[in-house]
């Protein structure tokens, strides 16, 4: 399984003003240094929580069909599904009819069940990456994301706008991630 973000999220679950207050700064001249270090945590936290936290177009890619009528898809919270393709043994590629499944954005994470009557695709997959499904997922609103989760970001920020050498001579660092780590667990989705 791969998946790829295809249209980033045009908006961050924290505002340059809450990283500035966490970061106890009080100039513009770091404005932009904080404003990639709040889309490099958001990208960090999403991974080790492996969610989405703000709306983003992504794909999942996958060798085979699942085996019963469910197939799950990563990164919470679901939205909606744009498509699902598969390519045959010849690499050509089809789209699987929506009439021919559902999909639940109220479970977590989201998925697709098939219908009644139908089955997944008979033709032969391509031997890699021979289904995609391209989805939307995140919340929709900076307000609609844990607090949790957005405290998390913001030690990250705090902590790398604090220490920004690879190295801290004399110190552990390990409390941060922990801290970091505690927080995004207690909103972590599941990974298949």
């Amino acid at each position: 399984m791969a998946i790829k973000v295809i249209t980033p999220p045009s908006s961050e679950p924290v505002t340059l003003t809450q990283a500035k207050s966490q970061s106890r700064v009080d100039i513009s001249t770091d404005d932009t240094l904080l404003n990639s270090y709040i889309a490099a945590a958001r990208r960090y936290c999403e991974r080790v929580d492996w969610r989405a936290y703000m709306t983003q177009t992504l794909e999942v890619w996958l060798d085979e069909w699942p085996s019963g009528n469910v197939l799950t898809i990563p990164r919470p919270p679901l939205q909606s599904v744009t498509y699902i393709k598969y390519y045959d043994e010849d690499s050509v590629e089809a789209t699987f009819s929506s009439a021919a499944y559902y999909v639940d954005t109220v479970s977590e994470p989201g998925r697709v069940m098939l219908k009644s009557d139908y089955d997944w695709p008979s033709a032969t997959l391509r031997e890699v990456n021979g289904v995609v499904v391209r989805f939307i997922a995140g919340w929709t609103s900076a307000d609609n994301v844990p607090e949790t989760i957005r405290q998390a970001i913001l030690l990250v920020i705090g902590h790398w706008y604090e220490n920004r050498e690879g190295v801290l001579v004399g110190t552990v660092s390990k409390e941060i991630e922990l801290g970091v780590k505690r927080l995004l667990d207690i909103e972590r989705a599941m990974r298949f």
